[in-house]
């Protein structure tokens, strides 16, 4: 099987971890492998209902390499006979990666104790988790706060994941004695590659009238060796690496001397006897013992440094863009350190404190101390059902309980790096290095969803494809341009666009932040794998990261539901399922094995439970005793998935039990998946239970991820009577009034069936499933008449001069444009030679 790089070979030897598709049938246990020369630790991360593996995780470290593809060979003679070890005592885990030697703590301050090299010296110690917290209350209208420092505390140590070229380490731990600020460390480590991959996990337990996060960081420190003057500060900027030292070899006698020039080439001097008098000269210079670079806005940041900290800082001019890396060494090597996506979730920020000292500390703070404390009260203390369409007349408003997940990297030198190898790293911080598939495999695996293979050769389906990259292009630019970022954002996209002022809603209700209403991420992802698109695997990520993290809640009241679309994140009364459904989430895993994820997927599993507390109809039904309400979609589909992934995941039978259990009732109704569409549900026994009720509508049925969850799962199943039953919604959706009031023996439901524009993939799947031509000119008409869909073909972004020049789309909203997009690839999968013939190839 051939793989690729998603973004180009990278410029450093990387430890690379990716995931990779089997059609049903084909892997039937799990093999060893090797990626050309290179040795692979695999694992299956999901099976096929015949037991067979449906995906695999494959790790592996690769050197600096010009290669672009690669080949993943079956070879069980490929056993790596060399590779990491692991041992324990009550207090630490030690990891031996060949190169280094790592000590862990199960308990106390220090997840890293220490870090010594094959000779025994020490690289580095003292690695903690801290947290900066502003404690206050509202006296006469003002705030009124103290601040103190917050060390985390080790709760709980796991070895996640262990293999001879990969390990990863989960520990668990606590900032605050009221335990406010929890957090999820997770520590990857890759066989003779001197580096740390730190997966930081945040979650918000304060009051958030009271405690305000002022700082988030991970501190470590390590012994320099060398003169001041040979102590450096490295700083990757947009095009190069900017070098200070601690101590300048400038001075008043010898400004420009060519040993000044190559220490800020960054190179270790020494003192010659024709050098002599530069030296003696500059021991009377400052030595610089502190920098930091703090990311203000997207846009740029401040580079200070100061020589003590009971002196001021001095900014170091023109330096305001950063791409994540600074390191800092002396003779002995050093250590970089590097935060992803460091711009874009701002306020980030990377420091240095005792550059010059016998013990040197590097921080990577997620949430720098410098700037303002993060204040997640609710944007007001009213709920605007009517006005802004917000959800339930509920204030529940309240942010306890979501998360946050930052990427770093720690990389330890033995010696001083090039630029170039610095900047390549810098590079490799930002975009990971991963390797991918190409289209066509991912199409033919079957284990990617329901999407067409992109076709470029017929000139309507051409125009259709030109359409759907512009309404990509249109989005990927408008993050930056609308600085879609910061901490708390940066993964979401926003929900309706306001023509006259020339904004996105930002600030009115529902129309604010997506939250994965009508499931972008669905098109995203299929967007991914129908092309390998870098650009959209990047906004994809950025998406998932947000979306399953911030968007939902971890534990609390909420537990496993999600906040529907709001100014705030975490702002709208309705508490749903729908948000946090593993089927928007399960690629990313599956593409990068990412354990966090595995985490988010697993978290799921047992939502349901959650609606016992929450019921997602109490507006509209009374509280039965025992039971809660679930409506056919989005409820049950979004529990569907969640227990589709925990299934195919660990072959665990209670979860498909739980799928068969809901899918029995619904094939027994009248109307089947028409019925409803909401029930009473049994969250003991997952058992839908039909109630006579005229509340619910059928587009929010499906416009949450249902087609595609169904026609997943139907395949999965090998179940033709679902299959049936998913081509009837659409061919009833298509009917006219009379033919609906036969379907329904009489009974009324006109006012079920809003936006069919919905409906149109689910048309064509009939239109394919039942051989009706006259189906899939109807779901086509859907999609290409203005009037029905609310696009407007061909799709034109304009510009505006008004306040600023700006681009836009005058008519988008984010809603439309993910089920126009969802059903254009359901129309070009099910009925592509069924495109109306007068529609124009323009």
């Amino acid at each position: 099987m051939q793989v690729k790089w998603l973004e180009g070979a990278p410029g450093v030897k990387s430890g690379v971890t990716f995931g990779l598709p089997w059609k049903q049938g084909v892997l039937t246990h799990l093999s060893h492998f090797r990626l050309n020369q290179y040795p692979v630790q695999s694992w299956p991360m999901a099976f096929w209902p015949d037991g067979s593996i449906k995906w695999t995780a494959h790790a592996t470290v690769i050197d600096k390499t010009e290669e672009k593809e690669f080949n993943l060979i079956k070879d069980d003679t490929s056993v790596c006979e060399d590779g990491i070890t692991i041992s324990e005592t009550d207090t630490e885990v030690m990891i031996d990666i060949g190169c280094l030697k790592y000590s862990l703590a199960k308990s106390g301050h220090y997840l890293i104790k220490r870090i010594v090299d094959r000779d025994g010296s020490l690289v580095a110690r003292d690695g903690q988790v801290v947290a900066v917290m502003e404690e206050g209350q509202l006296e006469g209208g003002q705030r009124i706060t103290t601040e103190q420092v917050l060390v985390g505390e080790i709760s709980k140590l796991v070895i996640e994941r262990k293999g001879p070229l990969q390990v990863t380490v989960k520990i668990k731990g606590v900032c605050g004695e009221q335990n406010e600020c929890p957090f999820t460390i997770r520590l990857i480590f890759y066989y003779q590659l001197p580096q740390i991959k730190v997966i930081h996990t945040f979650f918000y337990n304060g009051n958030p009238d009271q405690h305000f996060i002022k700082g988030l960081g991970l501190e470590l420190s390590t012994k320099l060796t060398g003169s001041p003057y040979n102590r450096h500060i490295r700083l990757a900027t947009k095009s190069g690496i900017y070098n200070e030292p601690a101590q300048l070899l400038a001075s008043r006698r010898f400004r420009q001397s060519d040993l000044y020039r190559k220490q800020i080439d960054g190179e270790i001097v020494q003192p010659t006897k024709e050098t002599e008098a530069i030296f003696n000269q500059a021991k009377g210079q400052a030595v610089w013992q502190d920098f930091k670079f703090t990311q203000t806005s997207y846009q740029g940041g401040r580079f200070r440094k100061r020589t003590s900290s009971k002196q001021a800082w001095v900014d170091i001019p023109t330096i305001n863009q950063t791409r994540g890396l600074l390191y800092v060494g002396g003779e002995n090597g050093g250590i970089s350190i590097g935060l992803k996506d460091f711009n874009e979730k701002y306020p980030s920020q990377l420091g240095v404190r005792g550059v010059a000292k016998d013990l040197t500390t590097l921080s990577i703070w997620f949430w720098s101390p410098d700037q303002e404390a993060m204040d997640l009260r609710h944007y007001s203390n009213e709920t605007h059902v009517k006005s802004a369409y917000e959800g339930f007349d509920e204030m529940r408003a309240t942010p306890v309980g979501i998360a946050n997940t930052s990427e770093a990297y720690l990389t330890f030198f033995a010696s001083h790096p090039s630029k170039t190898m610095l900047f390549d790293l810098a590079h490799d911080y930002q975009k990971p290095s991963l390797l991918i598939s190409d289209p066509k495999y991912y199409y033919e695996s079957g284990a990617t969803g329901i999407w067409p293979l992109k076709e470029m050769s017929n000139p309507k389906i051409k125009y259709l494809e030109e359409q759907l990259d512009q309404l990509l292009l249109f989005y990927q630019r408008e993050i930056e341009q609308r600085h879609w970022y910061g901490y708390w954002n940066y993964g979401d996209i926003m929900h309706t666009y306001d023509a006259t002022r020339k904004q996105w809603f930002y600030d009115m209700g529902g129309y604010a932040w997506q939250n994965t209403e009508l499931v972008p991420n669905l098109w995203l992802w299929y967007s991914f794998f129908r092309t390998g698109n870098p650009e959209i695997f990047r906004l994809i990520e950025a998406m998932t990261r947000h979306n399953s993290e911030v968007d939902r809640y971890h534990f609390g009241e909420y537990k496993g539901l999600g906040s529907r679309h709001n100014v705030s994140h975490w702002g709208c009364g309705c508490k749903e399922v729908r948000i946090s459904m593993a089927c928007l989430y399960k690629y990313y895993y599956y593409l990068t094995a990412d354990e966090r994820m595995l985490d988010l997927l697993d978290e799921v599993k047992d939502a349901d439970q959650t609606l016992d507390q929450l019921d997602p109809m109490r507006e509209h039904f009374p509280e039965e005793v025992g039971l809660t309400h679930a409506r056919v979609g989005p409820d049950w589909v979004a529990l569907s998935s969640n227990w589709m992934s925990r299934w195919e995941r660990t072959g665990e039978r209670v979860y498909l039990e739980k799928i068969l259990t809901g899918l029995n009732t619904l094939k027994k109704m009248p109307h089947r998946l028409l019925t409803g569409p909401t029930y009473c549900y049994d969250t003991r026994t997952s058992e839908l239970i039909p109630i006579n009720n005229d509340e619910g509508s059928y587009h929010m049925v499906i416009a949450f991820g249902a087609p595609q969850v169904w026609l997943e799962l139907a395949d999965l199943l090998n179940d033709e009577a679902f299959k049936d039953m998913i081509a009837e919604f659409g061919q009833v959706y298509a009917m006219s009034e009379d033919e609906k009031l036969n379907f329904f023996n009489g009974q009324s439901k006109g006012d079920y069936f809003h936006w069919p524009m919905f409906a149109s993939g689910l048309i064509a799947y009939a239109a394919s499933r039942f051989d009706d031509q006259e189906l899939g000119k109807q779901a086509w008409q859907l999609l290409l008449n203005e009037s029905l869909s609310d696009i407007k073909l061909p799709v034109v972004i304009d510009q505006t001069n008004s306040w600023e020049t700006l681009d836009e789309i005058p008519w988008v909203t984010t809603n439309t444009v993910s089920q126009w997009g969802l059903n254009v690839l359901m129309c070009l999968r099910f009925i592509p030679d069924q495109l109306d013939e007068t529609f124009p190839s323009q």
